[in-house]
């Protein structure tokens, strides 16, 4: 604690650090608002809300890939701050279009930008911290953002939650515009400067579509191509894309379903998945102290039928006794049950990528997560208009359970993944 206490000492990383909680919190709040707003505009509509949601998705496969490259161009302080004060303005002006156009286009617009913005904020964020601390205290300084920064998403949750169903989503997008920006003074404040290039806008459309043209999609070639010689990194990705989506499958059919259960739009379904994130949290540390002598396969195969059973061990007590602490234990349980996956699976890339290409796998991983998570997410919403979300949830279940067990049992990779 003492370690942490000096890092904190240092006013510029202590305006870092604190503008991140805050910031954290206003980007669960938006979250919320939006949610609600769906939910007061379209009750019970899974499309609707995946057509929002999916904006906040879009700018990975669009922006993300080239963020970096530009940012490591720029002032970081000086992008940090204005990417937070351009957020905090669209995110202002969200309440206009929601509450007094019917066209829901300039929202979806907004949104994009939002979280396009959010893609060059990210990497500037991570990269800024040696700029601030001693080489000495740089782990204790990460560490630091990365503890606090999950606390504050997981705890994020269920405040906004409770907030955004008492002062409804108008407030809540207010309040989200505030974060921002006491988030952009903050790292305005910070008093280093760093040398580096100013921004110009219309060259800096240019670079991107070009280095879009060139780089990226020739990253991504490469590591679809690694992926199809490394037999370990074309498994993992594999059950990456399975698992992700299965989350985007019922990612809104359980907001739908926990809102249409539990009679509550944002409260309940944010103290939840806090309760997740608890859960999620957990058991990562555990998997952490007990799991290193453990088979990573054995880890990830063992979780998915755990977590499958527990999904439908969650849809079906639920649906039959809509009880919140019910509800908020299971979920805990299915965070723990979750989390040996990732790590397991980042575990194995790490181990079997060459070191000058896990920047092309990662990057690439993440395109086919999200795609995965995409798509999945638009067909479960389209069938959620059809068969019930209990239905759904108990199916994605199964499929998860399966594919653990069926893997456990017969000790080889699913032939579907060859």
């Amino acid at each position: 604690m003492s370690k942490f206490r000096k890092v904190l000492k240092n006013r510029n990383f202590f305006f870092l650090w604190l503008g991140q909680i805050i910031s954290q919190l206003g980007d669960r709040l938006g979250q919320m608002a939006l949610i609600a707003f769906v939910y007061l505009r379209s009750p019970g509509s899974t499309m609707d809300m995946a057509k929002i949601l999916s904006f906040t998705i879009i700018p990975v496969f669009l922006i993300g890939p080239v963020a970096g490259v530009y940012v490591d161009r720029w002032d970081r302080r000086r992008t940090m701050y204005i990417c937070d004060l351009l957020r905090a303005v669209l995110i202002f002006t969200i309440p206009f279009f929601l509450f007094y156009y019917k066209s829901i286009v300039p929202i979806y617009i907004i949104i994009f930008l939002v979280f396009s913005i959010g893609r060059f904020f990210v990497p500037a964020k991570l990269s800024i911290v040696p700029d601030l601390v001693d080489k000495k205290d740089l782990l204790i300084a990460n560490s630091l953002v990365n503890i606090t920064g999950m606390l504050a998403a997981v705890l994020g949750f269920g405040i906004s939650g409770v907030l955004v169903e008492w002062v409804g989503p108008k407030s809540g997008f207010y309040l989200n515009a505030l974060s921002f920006l006491t988030s952009g003074l903050l790292i305005f404040f910070i008093a280093k400067r760093f040398g580096s290039q100013n921004i110009d806008f219309m060259e800096l459309s240019r670079e991107i579509v070009e280095t879009i043209r060139k780089s990226v999609l020739q990253e991504i070639k490469e590591g679809v191509l690694y992926f199809i010689r490394k037999k370990d990194i074309r498994l993992t990705a594999s059950i990456m894309f399975i698992l992700w989506s299965a989350l985007g499958a019922v990612y809104v059919v359980m907001i739908v379903f926990v809102q249409d259960v539990l009679k509550s739009a944002t409260k309940d379904l944010g103290l939840l998945v806090m309760f997740l994130g608890i859960g999620l949290f957990t058991g990562s540390i555990l998997y952490g102290r007990f799991g290193q002598r453990l088979s990573h396969y054995k880890i990830i195969f063992s979780s998915l039928a755990l977590s499958g059973v527990m999904l439908i061990i969650f849809t079906l007590t639920i649906n039959r006794y809509p009880c919140f602490f019910t509800a908020a234990s299971l979920a805990f349980i299915l965070g723990n049950t979750i989390s040996p996956i990732m790590i397991a699976s980042n575990t194995i890339i790490h181990k079997a990528s060459d070191n000058e290409m896990m920047g092309k796998v990662f990057s690439s991983l993440e395109i086919v997560m999200h795609l995965g998570f995409l798509l999945f997410m638009f067909i479960s919403s389209l069938l959620a208009e059809r068969f019930s979300h209990t239905s759904i949830l108990i199916t994605v279940g199964c499929i998860f359970s399966f594919v653990g067990i069926a893997n456990i049992i017969v000790k080889r990779k699913i032939p579907w993944l060859d």
